[in-house]
C-alpha cells in the first residue's frame, strides 16, 4: 500500500501515483473499493482519480465492474528505456538461446527487492514457468534474481537477508547460507536454483555486463533438472550474455 496519501497535503499526482501502484501480480483486477483500500485514499477520492484516469485510458473497467491496467499505461510503459534499448539488443540472442536449447529462456533486472522479467520465450517442450513478461518473483529464490542480488550493493543484500520468504520447501531462508551461495556466483559466474520458485523446476542464470563492470541484466533458463547439461546450459548463457553485453556497450 502507499500510505500516508489520505493526510492533508498529499498532491494530487502522489495520490494518483499511489493508485496505480495498488495493481501488482497478485492483484492484477480490483474493485474501487480495493483500489481506495490500497492507496490509502477516501473512497469519494479515489472515484474522482480513477474515473478521470479511466477517462484518459489508464485504467479500464471490465464488465464485471473490477478496474485493471489501460492500454494508455502499457503504452507508455515499453517506451522506458531498460524496456526498449535492452530488449531489442538481447532479442536476437534470446531467439538463438533458445533454438539451441528448447528451453524456457528470459531475461531479467532488479526492481527493489524483486526481479523484473522484460523478456521470455519458451514452446510446447518447455517447462511450464511462473513468470511472465512484466511479473515480477522474489530476488533469492530465482536464477536471475541471485545473480542481480549478487552483484548488487551490500545494503540492498543485507535488506534482502533480513526479509527471505519462503516460496517452496526448497526455497533458501537462511540469510548465512544464502549469503554463501552469492558469493559462489560472483566467483563462479552463474546462479542456480533446485525448486526454490516452484516445485519440479530448476534454473540457471549469469549476468549481463555493460562495458565489463556494470550488471544491467540476467540472463536465466528453466529446465526439469540440472544434473546433466548444467555446463553446457552455464557456456550457452555466457556467450548470449557476452553477445548482448558487447552490443550494449557499442551502444554507448
Amino acid at each position: 500500500m502507499a500510505g500516508n496519501t489520505s493526510v492533508p497535503g498529499a498532491s494530487v499526482v502522489a495520490r494518483t501515483i499511489a493508485l496505480l501502484s495498488a495493481f501488482d501480480e497478485a492483484h492484477p483486477r480490483l474493485t474501487l473499493t480495493e483500489l481506495s483500500r490500497r492507496a490509502d485514499l477516501p473512497l469519494t477520492t479515489a472515484h474522482r482519480l480513477v474515473s478521470e484516469l479511466t477517462r484518459a485510458g489508464a485504467l479500464s473497467k471490465t464488465a464485471n465492474g473490477d478496474y485493471v491496467v489501460g492500454q494508455r499505461l502499457w503504452q507508455l510503459g515499453v517506451l522506458a528505456p531498460v524496456q526498449t534499448d535492452l530488449t531489442r539488443v538481447a532479442s536476437p540472442f534470446l531467439h538463438d538461446l533458445y533454438a539451441g536449447t528448447l528451453a524456457t529462456v528470459h531475461m531479467a533486472v532488479r526492481d527493489g527487492l524483486k526481479v523484473l522479467y522484460l523478456d521470455r520465450l519458451s514452446g510446447q517442450r518447455s517447462v511450464p514457468v511462473v513468470s511472465e513478461i512484466g511479473s515480477r518473483l522474489p530476488l533469492h529464490a530465482t536464477g536471475v534474481g541471485k545473480v542481480l542480488l549478487a552483484h548488487t550493493s551490500e545494503a540492498l543484500q543485507h535488506k534482502a537477508l533480513a526479509s527471505l520468504e519462503r516460496v517452496t520447501p526448497y526455497t533458501i531462508t537462511q540469510p548465512a547460507l544464502l549469503k554463501a551461495q552469492l558469493e559462489r556466483v560472483r566467483v563462479d559466474g552463474y546462479a542456480t536454483t533446485y525448486e526454490e520458485m516452484t516445485l519440479g523446476q530448476c534454473s540457471v542464470a549469469v549476468p549481463i555486463f555493460r562495458d565489463r563492470t556494470e550488471v544491467v541484466a540476467a540472463l536465466g533458463i528453466v529446465v526439469p533438472s540440472l544434473k546433466r547439461d548444467k555446463p553446457r546450459l552455464v557456456s550457452a548463457l555466457q556467450v548470449a550474455a557476452h553477445g548482448i553485453g558487447r552490443s550494449l556497450s557499442g551502444r554507448g
